[in-house]
């Protein structure tokens, strides 16, 4: 369990979980080095396994604050937007999303363990989009733009537009007219 000093900073931990990304996007899961985390993150070791009690300790938790970022993007991204617009919005912050991995990604350094993982992001991903489409079968629309999200992740496309217009199509979605006036 972690013991966190009730004078620690939280924004420590948002940094030792952003460092983590980029150590992760680097060398993979199973060669993650807590000491390049920590420097990464420009905090000692000690203070590092004050947050965190151990690397599995450190990746489980990462796994959730990379959820819990992705949610909120979507959270933010399609607040007061009227419904008809707000998959549209989900769909940009996957975009944004997978284009914001710093070099590397997991699926070039560890292709087995990305694989396992997917099988249980899929679904999840597949859920909460479904709750904001619209339209005939949903379901089909979102399970199908899922699917074109997770080929562009295996396969990098450094077209961010193309990406959006695939993903779109695949959803039934049509980009909205620009918003006119406040």
């Amino acid at each position: 369990m972690t013991v966190q000093a009730t004078d620690a900073d939280p924004s420590t931990r948002e940094r030792i979980l952003a460092a983590t990304a980029t150590v992760l996007g680097r060398h993979g899961m199973t060669k993650l080095s807590i000491s390049e985390v920590a420097a990464q993150a420009q905090v000692s070791r000690p203070t590092l396994y004050r947050w965190f009690a151990s690397k599995r300790e450190l990746l489980d938790a990462f796994v959730v604050w990379e959820r819990q970022y992705y949610e909120r993007a979507v959270a933010e991204a399609t607040a007061g937007l009227p419904p008809a617009e707000r998959l549209d919005a989900a769909l940009q912050v996957i975009v944004e999303y997978q284009q914001s991995y710093p070099g590397l990604r997991m699926i070039d350094i560890e292709p087995e363990l990305v694989i396992r993982r997917l099988s249980r992001v899929i679904p999840l991903m597949r859920q909460r989009l479904e709750r904001l489409a619209t339209g005939p079968d949903p379901g089909l629309a979102v399970a199908t733009a899922v699917r074109v999200a997770v080929s562009h992740y295996l396969v990098r496309s450094d077209d961010d537009a193309d990406f959006l217009a695939q993903l779109r199509y695949a959803a039934r979605v049509r980009h909205p007219a620009p918003r006119v006036g406040p």
